[in-house]
């Protein structure tokens, strides 16, 4: 009942603008207030403290997902959330309200799905871990902007040599073709080409 009341009230406000962030930008820090967003388009790094303070990878959101909606119901962050590329996130929920129960479930089925597919970039060959995670984050044209070789490791559970060995491996097997993208460094845009993956 409660949730019900604050999704009619936040449909109540005026329009919210969405908000554009680069890599490796702080979006929200977990304990903070804040809305819940939709991930428009780009990938978002969401990290969970732990028993120390140290902040330590704990999922993506990529487009279409809802994150921060914990603080529809709790009034704070569970996680924080960085921008692991281009990012760009509109308020949620925003239009209809008869919508918002059938948004939410969509993406909680996406986050579980999601779930599964991080579990698995953490075990395995490190050559498929590091694929899986390029295949989670190209587009439907198969363009490919790759976050850092800290976060790339963060998120396969392997280390920064490693990665940058299998994306060498990559590009001289025509897996990962060099591709410029309009924002993205140079040595990061790539076209994915899976006919040649082995």
């Amino acid at each position: 009942m409660q949730f019900l009341s604050l999704l009619e009230r936040e449909n109540d406000l005026p329009p919210r603008l969405s908000r554009i962030y680069a890599p490796s930008q702080a979006i929200y820090r977990a304990g903070a207030d804040g809305l819940a967003w939709r991930v428009k388009r780009g990938v978002v790094r969401l990290d969970n403290d732990d028993k120390h303070g140290t902040p330590g990878f704990a999922s993506l959101a990529i487009a279409g997902d809802i994150v921060g909606c914990e603080t529809l119901l709790f009034g704070a962050y569970t996680f924080s959330a960085s921008a692991l590329t281009p990012c760009e996130l509109t308020p949620w929920p925003a239009g209809e309200a008869a919508s918002t129960g059938d948004s939410l479930l969509a993406s909680l089925a996406q986050a579980q799905q999601r779930a599964a597919d991080i579990v698995a970039l953490r075990g395995g060959q490190a050559s498929e871990r590091v694929l899986g995670l390029i295949r989670l984050l190209a587009d439907a044209g198969g363009r490919v902007a790759l976050p850092t070789r800290q976060d790339i490791a963060d998120i396969t559970d392997l280390r920064m040599e490693t990665i940058s060995r299998i994306i060498k491996a990559l590009e001289r097997a025509c897996v990962l073709l060099p591709l410029k993208i309009q924002g993205i460094h140079a040595t990061r845009g790539y076209s994915l080409n899976l006919s040649r993956a082995v």
